[in-house]
């Protein structure tokens, strides 16, 4: 697989770590490294696949190119429409010229958020009543120095956005529309700090913030027999799995806890998924297009 990176920031520079030998190019406008300054300066010929890891608005025209001259994508979350190209237009390229175009949450990958979703999946949990996300980082003040971050919902897209794919991929859609509780500008010109909920059942409440100082976070699920918590992300480590189970008609639970002292995995394993994906393509835009959808939802009711 013949790979470029597509945008050179933060995001680009891990990207390419992990493609490894896969790399062939990087395109930027303004890194002097960068072996193009415009993705329609590469030849067609030199690559397979792109590693789009650029601003949001700018997204939906490369993913054309890309997709349009059969070239799979992996994309930076979020995948956000702009006004004269839609997600369906985009799912619908995909699906016509038999490529993948992959928006990378590579939190799915998160090795104790993939044994919740095993342990969701095993059934002994029974109703789930409420679940609750808290995520935090310290990353205020670089985003307040990025002219680009520092737009729009701020931190609701950038890390609600990982938030709500969680969600897709362990309970599904929500049956009912999202609220908003909190929407704050402590530091930033755009939102530093937001909550909101979808108030059915499950109810499911999320919170974020860039004004944590030490990053942080937090995962508790209470159903009928027993609950599950998460302390911490590997990135962050060492990352807590608690598992209790219920005591009727009450006592102290049994608990299972597990503790992983260990670096990020997410990102190479996320890099293998898509190489995997290339070789029978297919596409995760549908979870994108509900994303968006609840985005732009959440953005009507958060206050100017």
């Amino acid at each position: 697989m013949k790979v470029i990176v597509v945008g050179f920031g933060i995001q680009g520079k891990k990207r390419a770590k992990f493609a490894g030998r896969d790399l062939v190019a990087i395109v930027d406008p303004v890194i002097p490294d960068a072996n193009f300054k415009s993705l329609e300066q590469v030849p067609l010929a030199a690559y397979d696949a792109a590693l789009v890891c650029t601003p949001d608005t700018a997204k939906p025209k490369l993913l054309t190119h890309l997709l349009a001259n059969r070239k799979h994508v992996l994309v930076e979350k979020p995948l956000l429409g702009e006004p004269g190209c839609s997600l369906e237009q985009l799912k619908e390229l995909a699906e016509r010229n038999n490529t993948v175009c992959y928006t990378a949450y590579n939190h799915r990958f998160e090795p104790h958020i993939v044994r919740l979703k095993k342990t969701l999946d095993a059934g002994w949990l029974g109703k789930i009543y409420r679940v609750k996300f808290f995520y935090g980082n310290g990353t205020a003040r670089d985003v307040r120095n990025s002219a680009w971050r520092d737009t729009g919902l701020g931190v609701l897209p950038d890390i609600g956005s990982h938030l709500l794919d969680w969600t897709l991929m362990l309970f599904g859609k929500p049956s009912v529309a999202p609220r908003v509780w909190a929407a704050h500008r402590f530091e930033n010109r755009a939102f530093d700090h937001y909550h909101f909920t979808f108030p059915g059942e499950p109810a499911i409440d999320y919170e974020m913030t860039m004004l944590s100082w030490r990053n942080t976070f937090r995962f508790d699920l209470w159903a009928e027999n027993g609950s599950v918590h998460i302390d911490c992300l590997c990135k962050w480590g060492p990352s807590l799995y608690t598992e209790r189970r219920r005591v009727l008609p009450s006592g102290r639970p049994p608990e299972t806890v597990e503790t992983l002292p260990q670096g990020d995995p997410t990102w190479e394993l996320e890099y293998q998924h898509f190489l995997k994906l290339c070789q029978d393509p297919a596409n995760n835009i549908a979870n994108d297009i509900w994303i968006d959808a609840t985005l732009a939802e959440l953005g009507k009711q958060t206050p100017p």
